[in-house]
């Protein structure tokens, strides 16, 4: 199941229109959420033949949120054919309680959140992120970003603007677009909360990856990323992102305590996290997601062999204490 989510007017439904005209080889359940009681979207959503459910008594993230857990089980139990889930919410939808709702056991059998897929307007997101506080939350949320509407600024302001998201969620992949349109298998069954494998950009790295049809106009600018973050300070961002990095064994125990008191006491403002965790013992990786106060620690696949041993966790949400999240964790190294 991928959310899609994105401020008002960021090409939200133009992103759906285009992926239900591809050849994506996905039979789709659309879910679309809006805000207010008449509905419009589902007016310009094309396939006729695609299962549509909307909800609209309210926003997905408060009050729909049983609704959500009812409409999907009405699929269900429709028995229609379908492999995928697209849920578009309201343009003023936090999409942290959406991604709760799939940590629910009786979610979770049935379903699987491969991603939140952010749309963002190139033209009008620094108006948006100092007014609309969903409009960092989305960011926030994000496994990827797709930067919309580039078209409409010039280079040097995507670059910056690129910088901008990379700082507030190190961990999502970003792409740059022009009317939505992107690959689909950016979008489909791309695994995201998934850390079967390593991560894959590496913890801190902060170099953008960009949609293939539009990098090649940005080739000149990939040494820059990094380079001239100093300069853009000036943001002073409260959504932000961190990484911990370590090669030195935890204590489980200490462990477990500690991200269930960071989590509980702070997770208000953690939006994302999510790790690989190196267990003094532990022949297995331990690998945990989180989002907000609630969050999934399991040991997953066994070392291999020649792979180096390391802890790699990425903490994303609002002012964040990275001094007193960094003094915990390192309270649980192992003596």
């Amino acid at each position: 199941m991928t959310v899609l989510t994105g401020f008002l007017g960021a090409g939200k439904t133009t992103l759906l229109n285009f992926l239900l005209t591809q050849d994506h080889g996905h039979k789709c359940a659309i879910i679309i959420n809006e805000f207010g009681p008449i509905s419009i979207d589902n007016q310009l959503v094309v396939g006729a033949d695609e299962e549509i459910v909307e909800l609209n008594n309210g926003c997905l993230c408060c009050r729909v949120r049983g609704d959500l857990v009812r409409s999907l089980g009405d699929l269900f139990k429709k028995q229609k054919r379908f492999d995928y889930v697209l849920i578009e919410t309201t343009g003023l939808a936090d999409p942290g309680p959406v991604a709760q709702t799939f940590f629910m056991p009786e979610m979770a059998k049935l379903l699987r959140l491969d991603g939140i897929v952010t749309v963002v307007d190139a033209k009008h997101l620094d108006k948006e992120l100092a007014e609309a506080p969903e409009a960092s939350a989305q960011i926030a949320f994000a496994d990827v970003v797709l930067l919309n509407k580039t078209d409409l600024v010039t280079a040097p302001e995507v670059e910056d603007l690129e910088r901008r998201i990379r700082r507030m969620n190190s961990l999502a992949k970003i792409f740059r677009t022009e009317r939505s349109q992107i690959d689909p298998s950016k979008i489909f069954n791309i695994k995201a909360r998934d850390l079967k494998a390593a991560f894959s950009e590496g913890v801190g790295d902060h170099s953008a990856e960009h949609d293939e049809s539009h990098s090649h106009d940005h080739d000149d600018h990939e040494h820059e990323h990094g380079e001239h973050d100093h300069e853009h300070s000036h943001h002073d961002e409260s959504i932000s992102s961190f990484a911990i990095a370590d090669e030195r064994p935890l204590d489980l125990k200490k462990t477990e305590a500690w991200l269930s008191d960071v989590l509980s006491t702070r997770g208000a403002n953690i939006y994302r996290s999510k790790g690989i965790l190196y267990i003094k013992g532990q022949p297995k990786r331990v690998v945990f997601q989180g989002v907000q106060m609630m969050f999934d620690a399991t040991p997953e696949r066994f070392w291999n062999p020649n792979e180096k041993r390391q802890n790699q966790l990425v903490f994303i949400g609002k002012d964040l204490d990275e001094t007193a999240i960094r003094s915990g964790f390192g309270q649980c190294i192992a003596a």
